[in-house]
């Protein structure tokens, strides 16, 4: 029996480009960094920049002359630009990258901060902490929604109407029954209204997901707003005036400098919010209901033929969704605010990216979520302090964050294979 001798054949390498998505990434940071030591350097104060660790200008604080803190802090970015153009192992990518950007951020706050008016140069991180929460917390609960939704395969556009019905149930029946806890659970039934029709009709008569989204969102604001004008505006007292939720102090954790006054004295909605973070992330990656949820959203038609019931998982977990959204929608009408028309301007939209800038996980969207929150809070200090950055801008900076971060710092990422994929079962 003869052999015949198979030729090698050259396979060519493949080849990345020298502009690799850390190099760009590291060239940008490089571009910040030398802005803010030249800039920022230029133009901050030798005043002292105080960071107080408290919420007010008493107590101890972190010091630092304003002209060094915005050059050094510059350069800190400069060198983290640079490390990422000189290429550094993936698993340093992030790490590098956060460096880089808090870096950025102190040196701006060293120059504003120095250069702000007497009496204002300082800044309360435990007030900006729990500010920075307090504006994340629609956002945490809309991300986790859309995680739920959207790991089930069913693209979830409409946290934004259901954060808006959350909020109007719990509002109206809040001060009807003069219960914050039943306006709690009519929040919760209001998103769970909007996630049922968004069930329906993405689920069962297959209508286009993105679409279906945004008329809900539409239908949201219209029957919201509608309600408002004929009930709320007429009798405020007794459909507009709902019950807060009081504060909640945990022993022992709220004495932690900082991080205690910040955040274990706060409401009910913060503990769920920091609780349903841990509980969704366990679920997802340590059950076998989040083994079924996630093979629903990769390989419905693999998870069909192992006996998994796709569309019943699809609909529970998209219902469970609204229920979480109407709950982040109360945080404003059972906490901080009185309804009003079209009040959560667009949290929605910024949820959802926050949930792709985290990755479709749990805690990714915290992350995500708490980034948004900080520019949201920052503009707000930025006001206070009558910096001289147009007022226009600062408003315009949570949503400026919003498309940096996922324009430009999420990079490729794969959302899950069976994501806005209608299932018909054979």
């Amino acid at each position: 029996m003869s052999t015949m001798a198979v030729p090698d054949i050259a396979v060519a390498p493949v080849r990345k480009g020298f502009w690799t998505r850390s190099r760009k990434v590291g060239l940008t940071l490089l571009g910040l960094g030398l802005l803010a030591a030249v800039l920022f350097g230029a133009l901050a104060t030798e005043q002292q920049a105080r960071f107080t660790l408290s919420d007010d200008a008493a107590g101890a604080a972190l010091e630092i002359n304003g002209t060094i803190g915005a050059i050094l802090f510059g350069i800190i970015t400069i060198a983290a630009g640079a490390a990422l153009l000189a290429g550094v192992p993936k698993r340093w990518f992030l790490p590098v990258l956060g460096v880089g950007l808090v870096g950025f951020v102190l040196s701006f706050l060293c120059w504003q901060v120095s250069a702000a008016p007497a009496g204002q140069n300082f800044m309360p991180l435990v007030n900006i902490i729990r500010g920075t929460f307090i504006l994340a917390l629609p956002l945490i609960f809309g991300a986790l929604a859309g995680v739920l939704c959207e790991r089930s395969g069913v693209v979830n556009v409409a946290i934004e109407g259901q954060l808006l019905m959350g909020a109007f149930s719990g509002a109206l029946f809040g001060s009807i029954s003069g219960n914050v806890w039943v306006g709690l659970v009519a929040a919760a039934v209001g998103g769970a209204f909007i996630s049922l029709l968004l069930a329906i009709f993405a689920i069962r008569y297959l209508v286009d997901q993105v679409v279906i989204g945004i008329v809900l969102n539409l239908l949201a604001v219209g029957v919201t707003g509608f309600l408002y004008e004929r009930l709320m505006q007429t009798d405020a007292a007794k459909y507009n005036s709902a019950p807060r939720f009081s504060n909640w102090e945990i022993p022992l954790l709220r004495d932690i400098p900082v991080l205690g006054p910040a955040l274990f004295r706060g409401n009910i909605f913060l503990y769920v919010g920091l609780l349903l973070v841990l509980v969704i992330h366990i679920g997802l990656f340590r059950t076998r209901w989040g083994l079924r949820t996630r093979s629903v959203g990769e390989h419905p038609i693999a998870a069909d033929t192992l006996g998994v019931k796709v569309l019943r998982v699809r609909y529970r977990n998209v219902l469970l969704a609204g229920v979480v959204a109407g709950i982040g929608g109360a945080s404003y009408t059972l906490a901080l605010y009185s309804f009003t028309k079209n009040m959560i301007g667009g949290k929605g939209f910024i949820a959802l990216a926050a949930l792709i800038f985290g990755r479709w996980n749990p805690t990714g969207a915290l992350l995500a979520a708490l980034f948004f929150g900080f520019a949201d809070q920052l503009a707000t200090y930025l006001g206070a302090i009558s910096s001289s950055i147009p007022s226009q801008f600062l408003a315009m900076l949570p949503y400026l964050a919003t498309i940096l971060a996922v324009a430009g710092l999420v990079g490729r990422v794969r959302a899950p294979a069976a994501d806005g994929k209608p299932y018909i079962k054979g």
